[in-house]
Formats: C-alpha cells, structure tokens, sequence
C-alpha cells in the first residue's frame, strides 16, 4: 500500500511518523509507504499562490485547479499502479468501516488536502474519469466542518493502515473491533487489573475462567452498548 498526502500544510502530517503506523513503515515485512508532499511546490510565481477568489463573489478562497492539477498528474506519472483520489470535505460520503475495508485493497491512495472554501471543483469531475486514476472519493468523516483536511485524512489513513497485514501485534484484534464484529455489534467494555478501582469491581463472569460465561457476557455487553449508544445499528 502506497499513500500520497498532498497539502499547504504539510507538518501537519507528522502523527504517521508516530505509533503502529509510523512503525509499520519503517518493517520491511509490512508493505506501506506514506508520502507527504508540499502543495506550494507546484505553485507558480514568487509567492507560490495557490488559491483566488471564487466565481460568483462570496467569501473566502477557492484552491486553483491549476495548482492541483500539476501536483496530482507528477504522482500520477510515478505510480506503478492506479491510485484512487481521496479528496476530505464536509460535503462527501461519510467515510466508514467498510470504507476502510475496501481503501486497503486498493494499492495506492492520494490525499488531496483542502483549505479555505475547498478545491476548484472542476479536480474530482476531471479525476474521475482520468486515465490512469481509479476514480475520485469525495469524502466526510462526520457532520462538521474542519479548518483543512489534514485532520480527516490522519482519521482516514489510521483507519486504513491498521486493516494492513502485519500493521497490529494481534491480527485477530481488527476482527472484534466495533464496525467489524460479525454480529454487526459495538465492542464490548474491557477492564484490566486491579480487580477493583475506586469502589467499581471489574465483573465477575470476566474472572471467573469459565469462557463460556465469559463469551456470554461480552455478547450481552455489546448488546447493551449498541442499544446505549448506536441503536441504528441494530437490526
């Protein structure tokens, strides 16, 4: 898996160099690579503009298709296979657990950043049906707006990274993460030592050895929080 970041701002990207996706980049036995790229390196004149006004008045700045352009056609142009064109905005698909699923066969990912009032929208009609690209995904990671998509991006490629064989210690812990559990449930509460913290004791089936009961409450624990917290998951 090869991932692409482009944006104004590219320290912001400096999380995936930390924890199980910045160590997952530096095992050999683990096939993922991030890059990421200054957008104003492709920005013309001697204050690298790469925004203006929009058409029609209003407030803000609109990203030059321009700009975009010549950035996402030179990572193109290096890619052995076709990337797919994530572009994070409010207005997109909320991004989920399939989502991530279907990211990770993928190969190859570009994140185009946005900032200000988004990216000239003529960038993902043309990316869409580009030769060489998979397609454009204009996408959200929840109803509310952020200053760029830096942050969503992080969200997303987190979310990908840790689906990649040899990402997590344990394999089998994406399995029963929420999202991904066969019943369709949210992950059950866990506890750790000591037994009791503060007046509030950890349960006594999940001590008890018996793991039938312990299988039993776990269920009856993810039943009870998806009917608490996310009812709209439920069948």
């Amino acid at each position: 898996m090869h991932i692409d970041i482009v944006s104004v701002f590219p320290e912001y990207l400096s999380p995936l160099s930390l924890s199980l996706v910045g160590r997952a980049q530096r095992e050999s036995d683990v096939d993922l690579s991030i890059h990421v790229h200054d957008l104003r390196d492709w920005a013309k004149g001697s204050h690298r503009q790469v925004d203006d006004t929009p058409y029609g008045g209003g407030p803000g700045m609109v990203m030059s298709a321009d700009v975009w352009g010549d950035a996402l056609d030179a990572i193109q142009a290096r890619s052995v296979v076709d990337p797919l064109l994530v572009i994070p905005t409010p207005t997109g698909e909320i991004f989920k657990h399939a989502t991530a699923v279907e990211w990770a066969q993928c190969g190859h990912l570009v994140f185009a950043c946005g900032r200000y009032e988004g990216i000239d929208a003529r960038v993902a009609r043309f990316y869409a049906d580009a030769p060489g690209w998979q397609g454009v995904v204009e996408t959200s990671i929840g109803d509310y707006v952020l200053a760029g998509g830096e942050a969503a991006t992080l969200v997303m490629v987190e979310s990908v990274a840790r689906l990649l064989p040899g990402v997590l210690g344990n394999p089998m812990s994406a399995s029963d993460d929420s999202f991904a559990r066969p019943d369709g449930l949210m992950e059950g509460a866990v506890f750790t030592k000591p037994p009791i913290w503060r007046g509030l004791a950890v349960p006594e089936e999940l001590q008890s050895g018996n793991h039938a009961a312990i299988s039993a409450w776990r269920s009856h624990d993810a039943l009870r929080r998806t009917q608490q917290y996310r009812p709209d998951l439920l069948p």
